[in-house]
């Protein structure tokens, strides 16, 4: 089981300068540049767990870690990392209230709230506050390196046995916030193409950019361009709150 263990010692350590000297020089020939990761949790133990993970990952670079949701939000608009592993608990701000902040000060930061929490709420509104993935703690060390690479990919991570929650959560919205409905269907349908409403259907489905790529007959790129257009249009974060608009216009049915 993957918990916390209570430690003392809050700190932050802004690992920049090694960073940059680890990754690739332009013109040096060598592969794609590793992927920025900025650790944000109150334990020392559990970031220090984390780390020793990361770092066996060639592709990875740890480039910060924080002790709490302010120093989170100053560590990733120094760092500005592709992916935030933030701890949903943490002193003076919480972690969806630096979720939020961080996505301010870092646009392209994917964030994956790490948590032992399993409740509705907290899962909800990690994801309104732009959060791209949401897993308990007690996932596997040796699938936090895949979990990084996939949300840094452009998908969303969710603990299967909280995607049920999820989707119950937007049902429920969508039956009883019925000017809201009306507000999604008249204002944010008509900016989106019939293919981009197709490729919206299949990423409410779950379905992963290979996948739609090959349900739809075209490229992984056309698919990625289309995400892109969708949630700029929709001018939201993620495509879980793509799935929320997915719900919302009816576009995927529970029983």
């Amino acid at each position: 089981m993957w918990a916390k263990t209570p430690e003392g010692g809050n700190e932050v350590s802004a690992m920049g300068d090694r960073a940059a000297a680890a990754a690739p020089r332009p013109g040096s020939g060598r592969g794609p540049e590793p992927i920025r990761v900025l650790i944000a949790d109150d334990h020392a133990l559990f970031r220090r767990g984390l780390e020793m993970v990361l770092e066996e990952e060639d592709d990875i670079d740890l480039v910060g870690q924080a002790s709490d949701g302010t120093e989170a939000v100053a560590v990733a608009g120094e760092a500005l990392p592709d992916v935030v592993l933030m701890d949903i608990r943490m002193p003076k701000i919480t972690g969806i209230e630096a979720c939020r902040a961080t996505k301010e000060v870092a646009p392209s930061a994917k964030i994956v709230m790490l948590t032992i929490s399993d409740e509705e709420e907290d899962l909800f509104e990690a994801i309104r506050a732009g959060a791209s993935g949401y897993l308990l703690k007690d996932i596997p060390l040796d699938e936090v390196a895949e979990a990084v690479r996939s949300v840094h990919g452009g998908q969303s991570l969710i603990n299967p046995s909280m995607a049920g929650k999820l989707l119950s959560e937007f049902a429920t919205l969508a039956k009883r916030d019925a000017e809201e409905e009306e507000r999604v269907q008249h204002v944010a349908a008509p900016k989106l193409t019939d293919r981009e409403m197709e490729v919206l259907k299949l990423v409410a489905r779950g379905m992963n950019n290979r996948d739609i790529a090959k349900e739809l007959f075209i490229s992984e790129n056309t698919v990625k361009n289309h995400v892109r257009n969708i949630l700029e249009k929709l001018q939201i974060h993620s495509r879980m709150e793509a799935v929320m608009i997915a719900v919302r216009q009816k576009l995927i049915e529970f029983s």
